[in-house]
């Protein structure tokens, strides 16, 4: 290939690239309201989700000049709640929940916060994005088009013959929702055949998988050859086991969430990861922020719902070390929200 026609298809492919990437979310809202303290409860803080979204939330609190406390509930539904309850006891003004269920176990505590006039955000706090009884609103892609990519994703892989182990976590509405979904696609794969759903506690994975990996290849040998699973942090436990077992033709595909690990493990084409189905973690941060503001001033949810994105080595090589959602620009897009001049009246000077 000439030099000329090299720049002119790397060109192309940048443009593609920042066309899939351009901004589809709010334009317009309230403009910021200053000085407002935050808790945000992490169901599991080694969760690579959530602590990636946390570093947004973050980022976006100290532009807003918000107080922002974390809290790890490691896991457990009894911290969760002596978490929740400590911080409703507090002058808060507003508290994210991140990977916890809002079901009716948590409803006497949901209805405390509203006594109080203290807004609960939640960030996969529930299987569909946007409002409810309980949240202001929820922020989450789609999980059936994260479910339904990963999936697909598999099944056009190649032409060969697929045995699949789908990884799940039961304990989330979210979660059993993506295995449902990836359930009934592998079910019409003509190619296809599913040889287990495994369900293993996301803050377990260390000390389960190597455990794991042995009994399904001395289970299924060569018939197992893919992996699905609901969340990357599968897959940080499992090179070495499959390099133990030698096993390095399993490919692993995950329905989310594109923690920063995961990222670097695909880019880097050393791990038998092939692809993760991310969540723009850095927009939700921001939208969490956003949305926050937006319940301070009394205003509605924007509505938006982020898209998932197909993360594999070659787009981490297209986006040339950027962020996955930074080619959107949208911490621009939400500074002119927060931090554009109000219009004057005739007359008089502009106002923040």
């Amino acid at each position: 290939m000439s030099v000329s026609v090299w720049a002119r298809d790397s060109a192309a492919t940048a443009t593609a690239t920042a066309a899939a990437f351009a901004w589809d979310g709010p334009r317009d809202g309230p403009l910021a309201l200053r000085g407002k303290r935050i808790s945000f409860i992490g169901q599991d803080m080694r969760n690579g989700g959530i602590s990636s979204v946390y570093r947004s939330l973050y980022l976006a609190a100290l532009e807003l000049g918000w107080t922002l406390d974390v809290y790890d509930g490691k896991g457990d539904v009894r911290l969760f709640r002596s978490l929740l309850k400590d911080g409703l006891s507090q002058h808060l003004d507003g508290v994210v929940l991140a990977g916890i269920d809002i079901d009716e176990e948590f409803q006497d505590i949901v209805m405390l916060a509203q006594q109080k006039a203290i807004v609960l955000v939640g960030w996969h706090a529930a299987a569909t994005p946007g409002a409810s009884k309980q949240l202001f609103v929820n922020i989450t892609t789609h999980y059936e088009q994260v479910a339904r990519k990963a999936a697909e994703l598999l099944v056009e892989a190649d032409s060969a013959e697929k045995g699949i182990i789908i990884l799940n976590d039961k304990r989330f509405r979210i979660a059993n929702a993506k295995t449902a979904v990836m359930k009934d696609i592998i079910a019409h794969c003509r190619l296809c055949t599913l040889l287990a759903v495994e369900n293993m506690a996301i803050g377990n994975v260390n000390q389960e998988i190597p455990a794991a990996v042995k009994r399904w290849n001395q289970q299924f040998g060569p018939r197992w050859t893919h992996t699905l699973a609901i969340n990357d942090a599968y897959f940080d436990a499992m090179n070495i086991p499959l390099a133990s077992e030698g096993r390095r033709d399993i490919v692993n595909i995950a329905a989310g969430d594109g923690s920063y690990i995961a990222l670097n493990r695909i880019k880097s084409g050393k791990s038998q990861q092939l692809a993760t189905i991310a969540e723009p973690l850095g927009i939700q941060g921001w939208q969490l922020a956003d949305e926050l503001n937006r319940a301070f001033s009394g205003a509605a949810p924007s509505g938006y719902v982020s898209s998932p994105v197909v993360v594999t080595s070659r787009l981490l090589n297209q986006l040339k070390g950027a962020d996955i959602d930074t080619l959107s620009n949208f911490k621009e897009h939400y500074r002119q929200i927060w931090f554009a001049r109000a219009k004057a009246a005739p007359g008089q000077p502009p106002v923040r």
